[in-house]
């Protein structure tokens, strides 16, 4: 039912059912000992307070903020900027533009990553976790080029995410795309 990615020191749980029930992430946190960041299907502020409620630290959006940006400013004047994380999915177009997608990946919305991103900064996102749909699970590195023209843009963290499939990978992310943090899911399965 959930999808865990892991950095350093932070567990970011995205809950793709979109089901808005909090009992395992309750659970979860119990047995947890780091910052943990929830997501998945959270479109009011209502939800948020439930997932803070149930003992998550941070919040992450997508799809709904794409759908309604202000749904990321009324999280920061509520909890601060420090509580939301934008989550940003996109492709790279056969244009070579870079194109962001919601709906779990499925459902392109003309916007271009970089001023999206730029768009979340402003709307009071302390953190962005930007993974490559195309690199998603594929083990082939992460996307250098995209991470390193969205942290150059920014004054935000940003959390690179989608293609890990070596340990090297992490520091390159970080060492070359200048990345804050890296997130990994499969690496740690297989």
């Amino acid at each position: 039912e959930f999808v865990a990615r892991w950095d350093v020191d932070e567990i970011i749980i995205l809950d793709i059912t979109n089901k808005k029930n909090y009992s395992q992430l309750k659970l979860f946190v119990k047995k947890c000992f780091v910052p943990l960041t929830f997501g998945g299907g959270i479109d009011s502020i209502k939800d948020v307070n439930e997932i803070i409620k149930s003992g998550a630290d941070r919040i992450s959006v997508n799809t709904n903020a794409v759908k309604n940006p202000n749904l990321i400013s009324t999280i920061a004047k509520e909890y601060g900027e420090q509580c939301v994380v934008s989550s940003i999915d996109y492709k790279v177009e056969k244009d070579g533009s870079k194109q962001v997608y919601i709906e779990s990946g499925t459902k392109p919305t003309g916007l271009n990553v970089f001023d999206w991103a730029k768009q979340c900064e402003s709307l009071g996102a302390g953190e962005i976790l930007l993974n490559s749909i195309d690199r998603d699970g594929k083990g082939d590195g992460y996307d250098i080029d995209t991470i390193n023209q969205v942290t150059s843009q920014l004054k935000i963290p940003v959390i690179a995410c989608g293609g890990a499939g070596k340990f090297s990978d992490f520091a390159e992310a970080i060492n070359k795309g200048d990345a804050d943090g890296v997130a990994a899911a499969n690496i740690f399965h297989h």
